[in-house]
């Protein structure tokens, strides 16, 4: 192999191992995770090392806006990958989505209903196996899980361990959800709460919805994910992930009444990859009766899978999920 090649999959490895598994880039800075990140506007508290009994503990940031809580009842927005949402960029991390900000400007500017979000920091090394929707992996056959398994990064194994998605979400959903419902002024009811994440944050936002249609009301889903564990750009005739996923959508996603579902993803770097299985998807979605204001599929020419990207567009799916309900019927 040439040098030049050998340095581009390098750089691309790195980019890839970033970008679907942020956490491992900050572990060297998790001595420096005991306080909440700064915010230009509102306020975070942090929930340090919020307990459970389905999974280990994970932090929790919870943005407050400016005003809160003049404006209540708040609609709530979970989002994953806790650690990439709030402050600025610092030495080693990953680039912040700025919710705070976005957030903020939203509702200033009514475009949508006054909300909090509720930031669900990642496992770190093992946020592949949390993120994968669980029920998909196990209609999968012994050999498609030992394919799946053998995905390396070097000497890192990309799915380290069976996903464990359904324990993660009834942390969600059974713990966390009701010690926020009781401290906080929010609204409680799914039309008032929705799920929002970016690469395998958005498979298992959409797999919150799917498990979960009575807790949340959405999900949107940025860049999502739908090679699972693989991380190389060649196409994949032996992946079984994206078939398992759009089997699972076809037999159990809930009827679009009363729910909404958003999808991006770009035309750079890993988005680049992602169109032919979100249109396969999206075809689905549109025969099983989601349209209108109920469904939304974007694609955003030149945007790459990064950080950067998801900040620059983040109020769109914002408002598709938050839009006060006067302005839903519109779209």
């Amino acid at each position: 192999m040439q040098p030049a090649m050998r340095s581009f999959r390098y750089a691309l490895a790195m980019l890839l191992l970033g970008l679907l598994a942020p956490g491992l880039a900050m572990r060297a800075h998790a001595a420096d995770a005991t306080s909440p990140p700064n915010v230009p506007v509102g306020k975070i508290v942090r929930l340090d090392r919020f307990p459970s009994q389905y999974v280990a503990p994970h932090d929790v940031d919870v943005w407050l806006p400016p005003d809160y809580p003049k404006q209540a009842p708040y609609a709530v927005l979970y989002m994953f990958d806790g650690q990439n949402l709030f402050g600025g960029r610092e030495a080693g991390k990953m680039q912040s989505w700025h919710a705070a900000a976005t957030a903020a400007q939203l509702i200033a500017a009514g475009k949508t209903r006054p909300f909090i979000i509720v930031g669900i920091a990642n496992a770190q090394s093992l946020r592949m196996s949390e993120y994968f929707p669980q029920k998909p992996w196990e209609a999968l056959t012994p050999a498609q899980r030992r394919t799946l398994f053998a995905q390396q990064l070097g000497t890192f194994q990309i799915l380290p361990v069976a996903p464990y998605s359904d324990a993660f979400l009834k942390f969600v959903t059974q713990e966390l959800k009701p010690a926020i419902d009781r401290r906080y002024a929010v609204d409680a009811r799914p039309e008032a709460t929705f799920a929002m994440g970016s690469s395998m944050g958005g498979l298992i936002a959409w797999y919150a919805l799917a498990e979960y249609p009575g807790t949340f009301g959405g999900a949107a889903c940025l860049s999502t994910h739908w090679p699972g564990p693989y991380l190389s750009l060649d196409a994949k005739t032996d992946d079984p992930a994206p078939d398992a996923f759009v089997d699972y959508i076809r037999q159990h996603f809930p009827a679009p009444d009363r729910h909404r579902i958003y999808f991006d993803h770009g035309t750079k770097t890993l988005d680049a990859y992602y169109g032919p299985i979100q249109q396969r998807v999206d075809q689905l979605l549109r025969t099983k009766g989601w349209t209108g204001s109920h469904f939304e599929s974007r694609v955003f020419e030149g945007a790459e899978h990064s950080e950067k990207s998801w900040a620059a567009r983040l109020a769109i799916p914002m408002t598709f999920l938050l839009a006060p309900a006067s302005k839903q019927t519109s779209r």
